[in-house]
C-alpha cells in the first residue's frame, strides 16, 4: 500500500478563502469528493492527506483556482470552474464547447448542442438534405442528435409523424426463443431509441404521441410495402441491414419526409460472408445530388475521454492485424 503523504497550502488572507471555498465551502465539498484525499481547512490554511498521486491532483486543482483569483477573478470562484480544473487534473478534460444553433426539443428540457464542428455539420446536413447518412464510432452523437433534429421537426410542424426503426439482428439467440409477444421480443434491440427519446420528450406526452401513432419505434421489417410521407425516419445500426434491405428503406420515403441512416460500419453484426447495405450504399449513391454523407471519427466522441482511447486502440489493432499474413 502507498504510504499516505500530507501537504499544506498557505493561502494569502481570509478573502483569498472566501472566494476560493465557495459559498458555503460548496467547493471544498466537491474537492473531497472528487479525489481520495483527507481536506482540512484551518484559518488561512489548507492541508491534504491521502495517497501521493491524489494529493499532487487536489493541490494543482487549488493552485489553479488560486491563480485565477490573482488574475482579477471577482466574487466566489463557482462550482463549474473547480469542476472543470478536476476533470483537466484527473485527464477527463472538459465538455466540449456548443458549436452553431441549439436544437430546440421542448420547452421543459434542455436545448442540445452539437460538440464538434463535424457534429455540425451533421445538424447542418440534416437541415439542408433530404437524406443524410451518419456514418461513424459510437459516441460520436450520429443517433442522439438525429433524434433531436426530429423531436424539433415535430414540435415545430415540419412533418406530421416520427418513424424509428433498427434491423433486429440475433445475437446469439434467435427470437422465437425470447419470452413475450412479438413487440416483447424486438423491444430490447429498440431500446436505444426510446431512451432517446425519453431523453427528449416529457414522459406524459410522449405516451400520448405512442397511442395516437404520431410516433413509431419498430423493427426495419415492419417498413417493408409502406410509404412514409410527411415523416422524420431515423433508420439506426444501419451497418447491420442487408443490401436489400438498405434498399428497401430508402425506397419507403414518401413526399414531406427526411431520411437520416446511422451506423458504424466497424461493429457489423451479420453473419459471416454477409454484406452490410451501408458499406455498400456509399458506393452506389455516393454521386446522387440531394443527400448527403457525413463521416465521424474518435474525435468526435463526446463520451469519456478513454472511450476516444479505446476506439484508436483498436483501430491500430486491426490495422495491425490486416498487415500480417495469414
Amino acid at each position: 500500500m502507498t504510504q499516505a503523504v500530507s501537504r499544506r497550502i498557505n493561502l494569502t488572507d481570509q478573502q483569498e478563502c472566501l472566494k476560493l471555498f465557495g459559498e458555503k465551502d460548496h467547493n471544498l465539498k466537491i474537492l473531497r469528493d472528487s479525489f481520495m484525499v483527507t481536506l482540512v481547512a484551518r484559518g488561512e490554511e489548507i492541508i491534504l492527506t491521502g495517497e501521493p498521486l491524489e494529493v499532487s491532483h487536489a493541490a494543482q486543482v487549488i493552485e489553479n483556482l488560486r491563480a485565477q483569483l490573482r488574475n482579477g477573478h471577482e466574487g466566489y470562484i463557482p462550482p463549474g470552474a473547480v469542476k472543470k480544473l478536476i476533470g483537466e487534473a484527473k485527464g477527463i478534460g472538459a465538455e466540449p464547447e456548443p458549436h452553431g444553433e441549439a436544437v430546440l426539443v421542448s420547452s421543459r428540457k434542455k436545448p442540445i448542442h452539437a460538440r464538434s464542428a463535424n457534429q455540425q455539420k451533421y445538424v447542418d446536413a440534416i437541415k439542408s438534405h433530404d437524406i443524410v447518412f451518419g456514418i461513424g464510432p459510437a459516441g460520436t452523437g450520429k443517433t442522439y442528435l438525429a433524434m433531436a433534429m426530429a423531436v424539433a421537426a415535430l414540435r415545430n410542424g415540419d412533418v406530421e409523424r416520427l418513424v424509428l426503426t433498427r434491423p433486429a439482428v440475433e445475437a446469439g439467440e434467435k427470437l422465437g426463443f425470447l419470452p413475450g409477444d412479438l413487440q416483447d421480443k424486438v423491444d430490447p434491440y429498440l431500446r436505444p431509441l426510446y431512451d432517446a427519446l425519453y431523453d427528449m420528450v416529457e414522459y406524459e406526452k410522449l405516451q400520448r404521441l405512442f397511442q395516437q401513432r404520431v410516433v413509431e419505434v419498430a423493427p426495419l421489417a415492419y417498413m417493408r410495402g409502406r410509404t412514409l410521407s410527411n415523416a422524420f425516419i431515423i433508420l439506426d445500426e444501419a451497418q447491420n441491414t442487408s443490401p436489400e434491405q438498405m434498399k428497401m428503406f430508402l425506397t419507403r420515403m414518401g413526399t414531406g419526409s427526411k431520411m437520416v441512416v446511422t451506423g458504424d460500419v466497424t461493429q457489423i453484426d451479420l453473419p459471416t460472408g454477409k454484406s452490410s447495405g451501408l458499406i455498400e450504399v456509399q458506393r452506389i449513391l455516393s454521386k446522387v445530388k440531394g443527400l448527403e454523407f457525413v463521416l465521424f471519427t474518435s474525435k468526435d466522441v463526446v463520451r469519456h475521454r478513454l472511450v476516444q482511447g479505446i476506439l484508436d486502440a483498436y483501430h491500430q489493432y486491426d490495422e495491425e492485424r490486416k498487415d500480417k499474413p495469414v
